[in-house]
């Protein structure tokens, strides 16, 4: 079901598509603003993890929507088609790195809890074994 309505004196035309890829389109466009909500929060420029997953879940929607729609644009597949690849593999670095760290605090933690054996031998006045 189409929805129309005049823009400015321009008919314009919704359909569940667009909708569709605005939807991915606006998805897209905020995770700067969470990028730059991080950045300011820390002072100096930061990346978050959910920067990656609203990329790649972003690109996924612009995809669909340029390969399934009736609009079929070629130029809007292969310009999200490298954004979605740079995205997972950023996050699959990012989850990997968090991985690593956690195992290295575990480890850490745990050396910490160990207390140290201590021997003791019993203390013989010199020259009583000879």
């Amino acid at each position: 079901m189409d929805y129309k309505f005049l823009f400015f004196g321009h008919e314009v035309v919704v359909t569940g598509w667009k909708v569709f890829g605005v939807i991915g389109a606006l998805m897209f466009t905020f995770r700067w603003f969470i990028q730059m909500y991080y950045s300011r929060k820390a002072g100096k420029p930061v990346t978050p993890r959910s920067f990656w997953i609203i990329s790649m879940v972003g690109s996924v929607i612009l995809l669909t929507y340029f390969i399934c729609s009736p609009k079929q644009d070629m130029v809007g597949v292969l310009s999200n088609l490298f954004p979605t690849f740079i995205a997972g593999y950023n996050l699959y670095l990012d989850l990997t790195h968090q991985k690593k760290a956690d195992a290295q605090a575990a480890e850490a933690k745990a050396q910490a809890e160990r207390k140290p054996v201590s021997v003791r031998m019993p203390i013989q006045p010199a020259g009583a074994n000879d």
